[in-house]
C-alpha cells in the first residue's frame, strides 16, 4: 500500500489462458517509460488483500555451506490509511520458540518495530537507526521486512531485458531515509502483472551487497500474486537465507489486537 494508490488510477485486462487467470498491466504504451509509475502500479496490484498468514520455513546457510533452520509465522494486516502490520513469530528451534518482531509500516514517518525476546521476558523497541541490522542472524535486514511504500524512494527507468525467460522492466530506486543501509536497490518487475522477481541492494558504498530473487509464485483469488520462495545472498559474506512459505492464506480475519506491542509477551500465536 502507498500514497501512490490513492492518486493514480490503473487499467487492467483479465485473460483467462489455459484455465489460469493472468493480469496484463496497460503500461508497455505509455511511453516514455517512468520509474515511479512502474514501482506505484506494482503496489497498487497488491493493494485490497486484508490480510493474510503464512507459516514459513526459514532456512540460513554460512559461507561453507552449513545450514540451519527455523520455522515461523508471518501474520500481515492491511491497513487502509497507512502501511502494513507484519507479526513475525518464531516457533523452533527451542531456544528462539515465542520470539516475535512486530512491524508498522508508514507511508511517510519512520516505520516503527518491536521486538519481544522471551528470555529477557520483555518488549525492545528498535530505533530507526538500527533497521540495516540483520533480523535474527538471517541475511534479511529489519528494513527488509517492511511493505514497501512507495513515496519513500526516489525511481529511476534502466532498462528493459528478459530474466530466466521472462520479460521485465528494471527500475533503480534510491531509498529517501537517512538510516538505510542501501544507497540504491535496483528492482526486475516482470511485464505480467508488475510481479517483483529480484532486487539487487547496493551498500552505502555502492557495491554490490545481496540479491533477493522472489519465485515459485501462486495466485489467489485471482487477483493476487505471492512467491512461495524468497531467497537473499549476501555476496559480500558468501551467506545466505531461503524463506519457504507453506499453508499460504489470505483474509483470515485477523484481529487488530494481535499487532500489538503489548500483546508480545501473550502472543497466541505461539
Amino acid at each position: 500500500m502507498s500514497y501512490a494508490k490513492s492518486i493514480i488510477k490503473v487499467s487492467l485486462f483479465s485473460l483467462v489462458l489455459g484455465g489460469t487467470f493472468k493480469c496484463f498491466p496497460l503500461i508497455a504504451a505509455e511511453l516514455p517509460l517512468d520509474g515511479y509509475r512502474i514501482a506505484a502500479r506494482a503496489e497498487l496490484n497488491k493493494d485490497g488483500f486484508n490480510d493474510h498468514s503464512a507459516n514459513v520455513t526459514m532456512i540460513l546457510r554460512n559461507a561453507a555451506g552449513d545450514t540451519s533452520q527455523r520455522e515461523m509465522i508471518i501474520d500481515t494486516l492491511e491497513q487502509k490509511d497507512d502501511g502494513d502490520k507484519v507479526l513475525i513469530t518464531f516457533l523452533t528451534p527451542g531456544d528462539l520458540k515465542g520470539t516475535s518482531l512486530l512491524n508498522y509500516t508508514h507511508r511517510a514517518k519512520d516505520d516503527e518495530r518491536w521486538l519481544y525476546l522471551p528470555v529477557l521476558k520483555r518488549v525492545k523497541r528498535i530505533a530507526s537507526k538500527n533497521k540495516s541490522g540483520p533480523f535474527m542472524g538471517s541475511e534479511f535486514a529489519y528494513e527488509d521486512l517492511s511493505s514497501v511504500e512507495v513515496n519513500k524512494y526516489d525511481y529511476r527507468f534502466l532498462r528493459e531485458e528478459n530474466l530466466d525467460g521472462q520479460a521485465a522492466y528494471v527500475v533503480e530506486r534510491t531509498p529517501n531515509d537517512l538510516y538505510t543501509g542501501y544507497k540504491s536497490q535496483q528492482v526486475w518487475y516482470g511485464k505480467e502483472a508488475l510481479r517483483i522477481l529480484k532486487i539487487e541492494y547496493y551498500d552505502r558504498k555502492n557495491s554490490l551487497l545481496k540479491t533477493q530473487r522472489n519465485k515459485d509464485f501462486k495466485l489467489f483469488e485471482q487477483q493476487y500474486w505471492y512467491p512461495m520462495t524468497i531467497s537473499m545472498v549476501n555476496h559480500q559474506t558468501q551467506q545466505s537465507t531461503e524463506l519457504i512459505y507453506n499453508q499460504f492464506k489470505l483474509n483470515q480475519q485477523l484481529d487488530d489486537k494481535l499487532f500489538h506491542p503489548a500483546q508480545l509477551k501473550r502472543n497466541r500465536r505461539q
